[in-house]
């Protein structure tokens, strides 16, 4: 059996879950290759115009895994619990993708927490699907939920000793699906480090924690995965030197968000970067060269204030 992975959307967030909890039911898996232009056209190809950057993405990524293999791997994620929504695309690809290709054999999964449907049962319920028992199902997902979570807990702790580090430190708040995306977010990433500044990932950081720190921009949000992101603002405003917000063209809540970031957050010199199917690498270079010219000025007056201070003290 062939499970088929698009590289896209929740693949950013689990896919240690996912691939852990496959390999353990005797699975192979097939994952659909990075981004790339003709992902991107095809997936705006088979998308309606209003759809946002991320989404065409992901229907080019789902296209090119028709005829691959056995199942692509579709979930469907409503709510992780009160006030803890998501956007309405991750409940909606499936249907989408169903009622747009032919010849496709959709695998999902169901988050709805309010309505009773949790990740357990879900992938209990997915690996019947695929021939095997409740006790083979609910053994391989426990695995895959410590192999997630002791990735997390890594990538998480490598990430604090890099915040130890000199260096200029930005803090990248996006989505994952937007940050590692090789055709999208992951040449800002790499502009950035060849500038020498240091990019800090918000969604690295630990997101129980995240969410409880998030109130202190809104306590009205209702949108898990960007609470996640805008706690982690808090969490770490006293360790980075600027933000760099990266929007998605056209999405709603992203735009509604990071606006509200800029409004409330303003500790710290920030940036919003949108990101369409038409961006140059050449005018988004030009910003954030800018913009960390900006913050390096403001870190030479910040050592220029130390040292008089350190000066008057030996005077004293």
């Amino acid at each position: 059996m062939v499970i088929g992975l698009p590289k896209a959307m929740l693949y950013y967030r689990y896919k240690v879950l996912w691939e852990t909890f496959f390999k353990e039911l005797g699975c192979e898996i097939i994952t659909s290759a990075d981004t790339n232009r003709k992902i991107l056209e095809d997936g705006i190809k088979y998308s309606i115009d209003e759809s946002c950057l991320p989404s065409k993405i992901f229907m080019g990524h789902v296209y090119s895994l028709i005829g691959k293999c056995d199942y692509i791997l579709i979930p469907q994620v409503v709510s992780y619990g009160y006030d803890n929504d998501v956007c309405v695309k991750f409940n909606a690809f499936y249907d989408i993708a169903n009622n747009t290709f032919e010849n496709i054999n959709i695998l999902d999964y169901s988050i709805n927490v309010m309505e009773g449907e949790k990740e357990q049962k879900g992938f209990i319920k997915m690996g019947k699907r695929l021939g095997k028992s409740y006790f083979h199902s609910l053994i391989a997902y426990k695995k895959a939920k410590k192999a997630q979570a002791l990735s997390d807990q890594l990538k998480s702790q490598l990430q604090a000793d890099v915040l130890e580090s000199n260096q200029m430190k930005l803090l990248i708040v996006s989505h994952p699906y937007i940050t590692y995306d090789r055709l999208i977010g992951y040449p800002i990433t790499e502009y950035i480090k060849k500038l020498g500044g240091l990019p800090i990932y918000a969604d690295l950081i630990n997101k129980k924690e995240s969410l409880q720190r998030s109130k202190e921009i809104s306590d009205s949000l209702y949108w898990i995965y960007n609470k996640e992101l805008i706690g982690a603002i808090k969490l770490l405003e006293d360790k980075i030197d600027g933000i760099i917000l990266l929007t998605a063209f056209p999405c709603g809540p992203d735009s509604l968000v990071n606006e509200l970031i800029i409004r409330k957050s303003k500790k710290l010199p920030t940036i919003n970067i949108i990101v369409d199917e038409l961006q140059g690498e050449a005018g988004l270079q030009t910003r954030i060269e800018s913009f960390m010219d900006i913050i390096q000025e403001r870190l030479n007056q910040q050592e220029r204030l130390n040292q008089k201070e350190i000066n008057k003290k030996r005077i004293v």
